[in-house]
């Protein structure tokens, strides 16, 4: 399995940082399982959150009270295909594997609806 890089993690809301979950430790396991996120910093007040990184990309759970389902995020990756791989290898389902265009742009894409249910889009441009 080739390792891919996350390059960039861009937030359908608000923040990359704040993303809601129901329970920090449940996300710092399945997000360092299913993604490969390493924790780096936990914080207690005045929101709980909890921010994982990998490649230099942070992605932070928060306990905000937001809607998981209408939250998630955009990664960029440097392999769209070894990033499906790595996923479906570790019991991830991936879904839509399709062709998007924006600004002009061809992108490869493919979604992850994690357990918490905030929803991520992989993708990489085409060339």
């Amino acid at each position: 399995m080739t390792a891919t890089t996350y390059k960039e993690a861009h937030p359908y809301g608000d923040s990359a940082l704040a993303l809601p979950v129901a329970d920090l430790d449940a996300a710092s396991t399945w997000y360092a399982h299913a993604f490969g996120l390493t924790e780096v910093d936990r914080e207690a007040s005045p929101t709980p959150r909890v921010i994982m990184e990998r490649d230099d990309v942070r992605l932070g759970f928060a306990l905000n009270g937001a809607d998981p389902s209408q939250e998630g995020a955009a990664i960029l990756v440097s392999d769209i295909h070894a990033a499906r791989d790595e996923l479906e290898g570790r019991g991830i389902q991936t879904a839509n594997w399709r062709v998007d265009e924006r600004d002009g742009r061809r992108y490869q894409v493919f979604f992850v609806v994690a357990p918490d249910g905030l929803c991520y889009s992989f993708h990489q441009p085409l060339d």
